[in-house]
C-alpha cells in the first residue's frame, strides 16, 4: 500500500449530529409526544452522520480506492486510467458529501482542499482531502511507473 489516510467529516458530522437533539427538542416542544415521523427523521439523520463521518482514501500499486464512512459508497479507479492530478481549492459553494459540480463528481467530507482526477472513460473527479499534497505525490508516483 502506498498510501493511506482518513480524513474525519467535521463539516458533515459537524452539521447532521446537532440537528438531532434540534430535531427532538423542536418536536417535544410542539406536540409533547414524537411520531413516526420524527423518529424516521431521528434516525436518518443519524444514518447519515454515520455514513458521511469520514472518507478514507487508499491508493496501492494497482488502484486508487476511496470510500465513506464505514465503506459505503466505495469508488475503485485503475491507476493505468488516471491521466492526470492536480491539487485544486473547492469553492464553499460545491458544499460537502457526493455532489455533482462543474469540475465532475465531488466526493467531500471536510474543508475545501481536493485532488481533481481527470480518469480515462470518467472525465474529472474531485476527491476532497486535508493532506492533497500527500495524496497526489502517492498518485504521481505510481502513475510515473
Amino acid at each position: 500500500m502506498r498510501y493511506k489516510h482518513t480524513q474525519v467529516g467535521y463539516v458533515t458530522g459537524g452539521l447532521t449530529l446537532p440537528a438531532l437533539p434540534l430535531l427532538y427538542y423542536a418536536f417535544m416542544v410542539e406536540d409533547g409526544e414524537l411520531g413516526l415521523l420524527t423518529y424516521t427523521m431521528l434516525g436518518g439523520f443519524g444514518v447519515l452522520a454515520v455514513l458521511f463521518s469520514s472518507l478514507t482514501v487508499t491508493v496501492t500499486d494497482q488502484e486508487l480506492v476511496f470510500y465513506f464512512g464505514p465503506g459505503f459508497w466505495t469508488r475503485r479507479f485503475a491507476l493505468n486510467d488516471i491521466v492526470s492530478a492536480e491539487v485544486v481549492r473547492n469553492s464553499a459553494l460545491h458544499g460537502w458529501g457526493i455532489r455533482y459540480t462543474r469540475h465532475g463528481w465531488l466526493y467531500n467530507v471536510s474543508g475545501l482542499q481536493a485532488v481533481q482526477l481527470n480518469i480515462r472513460g470518467e472525465g474529472q473527479i474531485r476527491i476532497g482531502t486535508d493532506e492533497p499534497e500527500a495524496l497526489k505525490q502517492a498518485l504521481d508516483e505510481v502513475t510515473a511507473r
